[in-house]
């Protein structure tokens, strides 16, 4: 099968090309002009510049293909609410026009567990009400609505919800500034916001690209449906500080802060931060409150309809990202 992957060089962009060159499928990579395509040409990719807010280079794009894996996205949790509308919902809505003009029907839409939001019954399943937090989320629950509605114009699609995913390779995104952090004994993470039972749960990127190319393969048994992609359980933050600890070589913290006091303590970072430009996840007040709910989810769905099983367990997953960022000089 020919098939286009946006955002092909980002993080996972990487690894679903790798993964579907690995099981024999035609990849063609969509990226910006700025991108680094050098990985992608080493995995026999044939690369081709489009950019969302441009029709006419998505529809050139798109040509000749056989399915898209659209991936690409405003990827921020703390960023603008018009960028959010104008790439992951209006660029969203562009990419699928182009590609039902060039008579390409199947499509995989990556959207994220921040679409569901924090979830009050456990675990969160495709069929909660969703309750996003960030604008980042809200802008890929609107992109999914998008994708449904375009299935009255003959779109084949299938929508993948994967939880913070995270692996060798991920630069400046949520785990690694954690993992990072904790590392380096960054004020951040010397404490745990009030008790730390609060759950997480994380997917190794590779478990992700194995999801993408089951649904891809699945034939008629995806289309129309909407799945999430996640390690077997959740873990408590005490429970993955232990394990970073472990892993890192440090204490795990025993500090514990309520909310209030724990904003206070960051938010002089966090003005510093702003004004030099200099993005972190950690430093915000939004992810103090992040840390005080529920993000546990069911992949039950996935399991039982594609037969997907996750390769990596946290404990293993942290190990081998851990040893990677070591190798690469990130800690």
């Amino acid at each position: 099968m020919k098939v286009a992957v946006t955002g092909a060089s980002g993080f996972l962009g990487g690894y679903l090309v790798e993964e579907l060159a690995r099981r024999g499928h035609e990849v063609v990579c969509i990226v910006r002009k700025t991108s680094d395509t050098r990985l992608l040409e080493a995995l026999g990719g044939q690369i081709r510049h489009a950019d969302l807010s441009d029709p006419k280079s998505l529809k050139d794009a798109t040509k000749g293909v056989d399915a898209i894996c659209h991936l690409a996205a405003y990827y921020t949790f703390n960023g603008k609410k018009e960028i959010y509308h104008s790439i992951n919902v209006k660029g969203t809505h562009t990419l699928i026009e182009a590609a039902l003009e060039n008579g390409v029907k199947r499509f995989l839409y990556c959207s994220s567990t921040e679409a569901t939001g924090p979830v009050e019954e456990l675990p969160g399943t495709e069929e909660d009400k969703p309750n996003p937090q960030y604008d980042y989320g809200k802008s890929k629950l609107a992109a999914e609505e998008v994708v449904r509605k375009h299935a009255k114009m003959g779109l084949d699609y299938t929508i993948i919800r994967p939880s913070g995913i995270y692996g060798p390779r991920n630069i400046n995104d949520v785990s690694y500034w954690m993992i990072t952090s904790f590392a380096k004994n960054s004020i951040a993470t010397l404490f745990i916001v009030g008790s730390g039972d609060n759950l997480v749960q994380f997917v190794h990127v590779k478990d992700v690209a194995k999801a993408f190319a089951l649904a891809l393969e699945s034939g008629d048994a995806s289309i129309h449906q909407t799945y999430i992609v996640s390690d077997e359980k959740a873990y408590s933050y005490n429970q993955v500080y232990g394990m970073l600890a472990e892993l890192s070589g440090r204490k795990a913290p025993k500090l514990h802060l309520p909310k209030l006091l724990a904003k206070l303590l960051i938010a002089p970072i966090q003005a510093v931060n702003k004004v030099i430009g200099n993005y972190n996840f950690l430093y915000n007040a939004s992810t103090i409150e992040a840390v005080s709910v529920d993000r546990a989810y069911s992949i039950e769905k996935i399991k039982s309809e594609l037969g997907f099983k996750p390769d990596y367990g946290l404990h293993s997953g942290l190990e081998e990202a851990i040893n990677w960022y070591k190798d690469n000089g990130h800690i």
